[in-house]
């Protein structure tokens, strides 16, 4: 199957391990970039190692999670090659991944419970981009240089 990165933070610790261990038995093989614990950490630390294995190929795509969602997303996004969506509804992750073929998934751990977040990346991992007009304006993302 797919070879999935997963980062969080202590917020998303406990999200984190359950959809690690649901994705695994699945068949997937997960690379985890932590964290391991649910001490308190800053998510940068984990979300630049997962922006790298996604930008070169190291890995699939991946899944991230904070406890808002927002500041692993952030972090995600300011490398070039990273479309992480932050996704709370499962028709928001099927669309992130139809027309914006997002290559990583984040989603806010405090606000989900196991259920609801089982259901955003199902709908993740079954939508399919869509190419077309969403192309152009994928290619359009990236800063342009000056």
């Amino acid at each position: 199957m797919a070879k999935i990165g997963m980062a969080c933070d202590h917020a998303g610790y406990e999200l984190k391990e359950y959809i690690k261990a649901l994705l695994e038995e699945r068949g997937n093989k997960v690379e985890d970039f932590g964290t391991f614990s649910a001490e308190s950490m800053d998510y940068p630390d984990t979300a630049h190692p997962l922006a790298f294995a996604v930008e070169g190929g190291k890995v699939d795509f991946g899944v991230a999670m904070c406890g808002s969602g927002n500041g692993i997303t952030m972090t995600l996004n300011k490398h070039q090659g990273v479309r992480a969506a932050l996704c709370w509804d499962p028709e928001i992750a099927s669309l992130a991944k139809r027309h914006n073929n997002a290559n990583i998934l984040s989603m806010p751990a405090r606000f989900l419970t196991k259920e609801q977040a089982v259901r955003i990346l199902d709908a993740y991992l079954d939508a399919e981009f869509e190419g077309g007009r969403h192309q152009k304006r994928i290619d359009k993302i990236p800063v342009p240089k000056q």
